[in-house]
């Protein structure tokens, strides 16, 4: 009985002991970037500006129900970047960094396709870092600014020269 005892102590401890120390570790870190499509392009030019105080928001959803899971807002820094901290692992969940809004009122319509961004929230897959990037979001200016037409032909020519 005692050797039964001692070796379910071997087991078991150790199980304790890791599921403690993965449930403490760092928190990760989303970051990205909030800009303003100045040229209404679809994608960031030479034209772009950075969004101060844009609202962005990371949501986790179940990947079998899609039922919110977790989520938390925060609001990006003088040079439109955004970080925010993510205290769980969410394994096997999909998590999105979302845009929320604008304070831009001339600068506010979500720009579709470029609204949301996936970021794999778990220490599982490899990774190293505890900063997990997102990829750039963006809303689109009401008006394209009066200079796009020549941003937007140094595109075209780029794309001419393939």
């Amino acid at each position: 009985m005692g050797r039964l005892v001692i070796l379910m102590l071997l087991c078991v401890l150790p199980a304790i002991a890791t599921a403690r120390f993965l449930h403490h570790q760092k928190p990760f870190v989303v970051q990205g970037r909030i800009y303003c499509d100045t040229c209404r392009a679809g994608f960031e030019t030479s034209a772009t500006t950075y969004i101060p105080g844009a609202r962005v928001r990371v949501e986790c959803r179940d990947r079998k129900t899609s039922d919110l899971t977790y989520s938390i807002e925060g609001v990006t820094d003088s040079t439109g970047t955004y970080k925010l901290t993510v205290a769980d692992d969410h394994y096997d969940q999909m998590c999105d960094a979302l845009l929320v809004s604008s304070p831009d009122p001339l600068c506010s319509e979500p720009n579709m396709g470029r609204d949301k961004s996936r970021v794999i929230l778990t220490r599982s897959n490899g990774m190293n870092s505890d900063t997990r990037f997102a990829n750039n979001m963006g809303f689109l200016k009401n008006e394209p600014m009066s200079k796009c037409t020549e941003v937007l032909q140094m595109y075209r020519e780029t794309d001419d020269q393939d």
